[in-house]
C-alpha cells in the first residue's frame, strides 16, 4: 500500500513539473508550484527524512510561493 501512494505521489510530482512550464497564468503556476512542494513534503516524510520534509515545506511552500506572489503582483502593475 505504501508503494502504491508513493508511485501516485511521484507521478503527481512528474505532472505537476511539467505543467508549470506551460500554464500560461502566473497565478495559477504558484498554486501548482506550492501544491507541489506540500506533495514533496509529504514524500520526504514516507521516505524517512523528516528534517527534508521540514525544510520543503518551510522553503518551497513558504518562501518561494511569497516571492511568487510578489512577483506576480508587481508584473499586474507594470501591466497597467
Amino acid at each position: 500500500m505504501e508503494d502504491l501512494l508513493l508511485f501516485t505521489f511521484l507521478t503527481f510530482l512528474l505532472v505537476a513539473s511539467i505543467s508549470v512550464c506551460f500554464i500560461k497564468k502566473l497565478l495559477h503556476a504558484v498554486i501548482v508550484f506550492s501544491v507541489y512542494s506540500l506533495v514533496m513534503s509529504i514524500v520526504w516524510q514516507q521516505l524517512g527524512s523528516p528534517d527534508l520534509a521540514i525544510t520543503e515545506a518551510a522553503a518551497g511552500i513558504g518562501v518561494s510561493v511569497i516571492m511568487y506572489a510578489v512577483v506576480t503582483k508587481l508584473m499586474k502593475e507594470d501591466a497597467e
